[in-house]
């Protein structure tokens, strides 16, 4: 949901939300600490989802690496205990997209690509930026955590050409809008949703021709639609939620997830508690009704997960910033007292929805595509498509050359 702040502090920062915290200053001191930590975060979780855990490529197909929204974010390294927070969760991959919009959208998201890259390559040592779809499971395989850079917005492409300066700049995803009207198309909270337009059925072409995941998660119920038409490729909803179950203008209708899947897409979704639930109770049981869902509509080959936040959540903001993102929201959104989702708001979240899901009775291979499997296939599928761009666009250059040598 987070907006990124490329240009100061705006606000004081809250303070670092460490995993130790609560634990006592003598966790913080020793690797053993550290150590004791984590097993206390985890105490409750089984044998069993422990283990598959540690064999599910896990990724998180929304999930911003800070709710902090100022330059404090990403301009330090990691603490350690904030390092091993990141490793204690279990993630192999984060999507990390904040949306980015505005008059200067062109200008934001080129400080924001820096931002971000520089900020993974300051923690190196935990975290590894994603080029290939390979960069995943070479993650999962090293002990580190995988990175992929998204924007929530299409904004600043100024035109298709800016598509390919921003993927080489590290962008692998891009959300087409943000809850509000662009260029391209209309937002999940606008009055009037008049679909994809000219300008956004040239954008999807080209991200479909060099090989850039189309995400429809906050468009409008038009413009989700047209954009999965259009599309000669499968896209994404990274995160949001099923209508069906929650009547909100961010989530998804049934006609639209059908859809999805019938062109191969994924739907991830999200711990949001408003999203979830529209009443109380609300919790992690509540988000894997959303999971059978679209299971039940598409097949569990279509379903993942996009927590849209960080690893501790929305509730463990500063109260200055957590009024701000509030504010910044239409009175559609419906926030409750709470942002978060009982049993799915600290860093062992999926951890806990995959102790729910196997409550639920789901198998173990099942589980397994819903964590993380279901969109690394949609991931692979997409980006080799830039591959065939290159041989491509090698092709053509080398036909030019040929005839201005002649």
């Amino acid at each position: 949901m987070g907006a990124f702040a490329a240009k100061g502090r705006g606000i004081a920062s809250p303070s670092r939300r460490g995993l130790l915290k609560g634990f006592g200053a003598a966790a913080l001191v020793s690797a053993p600490g550290m150590a004791w930590a984590q097993q206390a975060l985890l105490a409750d979780v089984s044998g069993p989802a422990k283990a598959l855990m540690d064999r599910a490529v896990v990724i998180d197909m929304l999930g911003p690496l800070s709710l902090d929204f100022t330059s404090d974010a990403f301009r330090d390294a990691l603490t350690p205990e904030e390092a091993e927070e990141f490793r204690t969760s279990g993630v192999t991959a984060f999507h990390n997209s904040y949306g980015v919009g505005g008059p200067d959208a062109h200008q934001s998201v080129l400080q924001y690509m820096a931002a971000w890259n520089g900020f993974v390559a300051r923690n190196a040592g935990l975290f590894t930026l994603v080029d290939r779809a390979e960069d995943i499971q070479a993650a999962k395989d090293s002990g580190k955590i995988a990175v992929i850079m998204g924007v929530q917005n299409s904004s600043h492409f100024r035109t298709a050409d800016d598509v390919e300066l921003f993927y080489d700049l590290g962008q692998r995803v891009s959300q087409l809008t943000y809850n509000s009207q662009n260029r391209l198309g209309s937002g999940s909270t606008d009055r009037v949703d008049g679909g994809v337009s000219d300008f956004g059925a040239s954008i999807i072409a080209k991200m479909n021709e060099i090989g850039m995941l189309v995400d429809v998660s906050h468009c409008g119920d038009q413009t989700t639609l047209d954009a999965i038409e259009i599309s000669e490729r499968p896209i994404a909803i990274t995160h949001s939620n099923c209508r069906a179950l929650n009547d909100h203008p961010r989530l998804k209708t049934d006609e639209a997830i059908r859809k999805l899947a019938a062109k191969g897409g994924v739907m991830g979704i999200t711990g949001v508690r408003n999203f979830v639930r529209g009443e109380e109770p609300t919790s992690v049981e509540h988000i894997v009704d959303h999971i059978d869902h679209v299971a039940q509509l598409t097949g569990v080959e279509h379903v993942g997960v996009g927590t849209d936040t960080d690893l501790n959540g929305y509730d463990d903001m500063s109260p200055e910033m957590n009024k701000m993102l509030r504010a910044s929201y239409k009175g559609s959104y419906a926030f409750r007292d709470k942002l978060d989702t009982d049993g799915f708001d600290d860093p062992a979240k999926f951890y806990h929805l995959t102790e729910a899901l196997l409550r639920r009775g789901y198998g173990d291979d099942d589980v397994l595509l819903i964590m993380g499997g279901n969109f690394q296939r949609l991931l692979t599928e997409i980006w080799s498509d830039h591959d065939a761009y290159l041989e491509k666009k090698a092709a053509k250059e080398a036909e030019k050359a040929s005839g201005d040598g002649e």
